[in-house]
């Protein structure tokens, strides 16, 4: 890979990184619960407010990390470690994402349906360009990934459980700190079914011409 390419990549990157940030804080506005990587955090934002939900995100991001380093010992691939620096820059994107719409304060169902609605759609862009970049893993999906080493297990079946076991954990949180469903909401299992099918459709649209763009390749005329 060129240093011109390298470059594109990393920016592409970090701009989807901040469109990813905006989707979280699009679909936490609408009050209807979060995306799975992002429950716990929201839950512990919720019952603990004076901490930001981006500083929980952080520390949930490392204990990922911790979490990844046990399941592959010395294993674990030395690219991983970007994702500790990787980490602080989302959690600052999703603190700024939160100041900046701040204004998003849907007071009925379905203005908030729509808040859930956007966010997801600008979540799977964001997801879209994480993965077009092809430069760093999340510690969400370095987890999934770390597993799947591991046990040799299904990459998306492994993706599926390891969501649901962020959701569920979330909510028995909710009850353990507030005695109440707290945070998890139709909105947790409404983004965790669209955000990847919409970031897997935008792949399939415009995913060549990205990789192509990316790569400083020539268009091919049609």
């Amino acid at each position: 890979m060129s240093k011109a390419e390298w470059i594109r990549r990393y920016v592409f990157f970090l701009v989807g990184l901040f469109v990813n940030s905006l989707g979280i804080a699009l679909i936490t506005r609408a009050n209807l619960g979060t995306s799975p990587i992002s429950s716990n955090p929201y839950v512990l934002n919720l019952c603990f407010p004076a901490l930001s939900l981006g500083t929980y995100t952080l520390f949930f991001s490392l204990f990922l990390i911790v979490l990844q380093l046990i399941v592959l010992g010395r294993r674990f691939p030395k690219q991983y470690w970007l994702q500790i620096p990787v980490s602080f820059v989302l959690s600052a994107f999703i603190d700024l994402s939160m100041a900046i719409l701040a204004f998003v304060d849907p007071q009925t169902y379905p203005t908030q349906i729509l808040s859930l609605l956007i966010g997801c759609l600008v979540l799977g862009f964001g997801v879209f360009m994480e993965v077009a970049a092809n430069v760093v893993m999340l510690p969400g999906e370095c987890t999934v990934k770390a597993i799947t080493i591991r046990w040799n297990t299904d990459f998306g079946k492994t993706k599926i459980a390891v969501d649901v076991t962020m959701v569920v954990t979330a909510a028995v949180l909710g009850f353990l700190l507030n005695g109440a469903l707290t945070g998890v909401r139709e909105g947790s299992v409404i983004s965790a079914l669209l955000v990847g099918f919409i970031a897997r459709t935008v792949g399939k649209w415009i995913g060549g011409p990205v990789q192509t763009l990316l790569a400083g390749k020539p268009a091919v005329a049609a």
